[in-house]
C-alpha cells in the first residue's frame, strides 16, 4: 500500500503502541483519527502530530460500544473523506488478583475490549472499505500464540484475535481488505507499567523481561504489514530479537487461502 494520502483510524491512540504508530503513519502522509477513552492523552497525540505537520483528529471512543465505534469510523469519512486503514489496538489486561479470583465484570471487560471490540471494528469497517479496499491490523500478543498462565483471560482474548485475523484471509480476494495481526512481547507502555505496579502492590513477581520492547518497534512492524500488499491473514510476532511471520496450519484436507 502506498500510504501517502491515506486515512487511518487508530484505537488506543492516546499512548504507547497506538501513539507511536499514529506518529509513524502521519509522518508518511496518513491522516489519523485518534480514538481513545482518555481525551487528554488522545488530544496530546493529535497535538504532537499537528506540530510535526501532520493531520489528525481525536474522538473519545469506548470501542466496546457499537454506536461509538461506528462514530469513530464515520469520523474518518466526514473529516478526511475516506477510510483506508484500521488499527484495532486498544487493549487491557486483568489486574490482580487475576483469574479466577477476579470479579466476573473484570474478566469479561478484558474479553470485551481485547477480542469483541476487534471483531466489532472489523465488522463496521468492512462496508466502508470494500469499494476502494483497505488494510486492518489487529493487536494480538505473544500471549495469543503461546500459553500465558499469568493471565489466561488475556491469553484467550489474544488467541481469539490471532485466529480471527487468520480466518479473515479470504477478505483480501473477496473485499480487497487485507487483515493481519501483530503479536508483540512485553512493550514499554503505560498499561504495562500500571499492571506491573499493581502486581508489586499485590506482592506478585514482576513480569518485566530484561529487555523490554519499545512502542516504536511495534510501529515499524505495523508499517511493514501495511506496505506489503502480499501479506494477509498473517500474524507478525515481535520479540526483542526482531519480527517473525507466523502462519497457521490449514484444516485437515484443506489449503490455506
Amino acid at each position: 500500500m502506498d500510504l501517502a494520502g491515506k486515512v487511518a483510524v487508530i484505537t488506543g491512540g492516546g499512548s504507547g503502541i497506538g501513539r507511536a504508530t499514529a506518529q509513524r503513519l502521519a509522518s508518511d502522509g496518513v491522516a489519523a483519527v485518534i480514538a481513545d477513552l482518555d481525551p487528554s492523552t488522545g488530544q496530546e497525540t493529535v497535538n504532537i502530530i499537528e506540530r510535526a505537520g501532520g493531520r489528525a483528529v481525536f474522538i473519545r471512543t469506548d470501542v466496546t460500544l457499537a454506536e461509538q465505534a461506528r462514530a469513530m469510523l464515520d469520523t474518518a469519512i466526514t473529516k478526511f473523506r475516506r477510510l483506508d486503514i484500521l488499527f484495532n489496538n486498544a487493549g487491557v489486561g486483568l489486574s490482580p488478583p487475576g483469574f479466577p479470583r477476579a470479579s466476573l465484570e473484570a474478566w469479561r471487560r478484558v474479553l470485551d475490549i481485547d477480542l469483541q471490540a476487534v471483531i466489532l471494528g472489523c465488522y463496521l469497517a468492512a462496508p466502508l472499505m470494500e469499494r476502494d479496499g483497505g488494510a486492518i491490523i489487529n493487536t494480538a500478543s505473544m500471549a495469543g500464540l503461546y500459553p500465558y498462565h499469568h493471565d489466561p483471560i488475556y491469553a484467550a482474548a489474544k488467541a481469539g484475535v490471532v485466529n480471527f485475523s487468520y480466518s479473515l484471509s479470504g477478505w483480501a480476494a473477496e473485499r480487497k481488505i487485507r487483515v493481519n495481526c501483530i503479536c508483540p512481547g512485553i512493550v514499554d507502555t503505560p498499561l504495562v507499567h500500571r499492571l506491573t505496579t499493581e502486581r508489586a502492590a499485590a506482592g506478585l513477581q514482576s513480569l518485566l523481561p530484561g529487555k523490554i520492547i519499545q512502542p516504536e518497534t511495534i510501529a515499524d512492524a505495523v508499517m511493514l504489514l501495511l506496505r506489503d500488499d502480499t501479506l494477509f491473514g498473517r500474524a507478525l510476532e515481535i520479540r526483542p530479537s526482531g519480527p517473525r511471520l507466523v502462519d497457521t496450519l490449514g484444516a485437515p484436507g484443506s489449503q490455506r487461502k
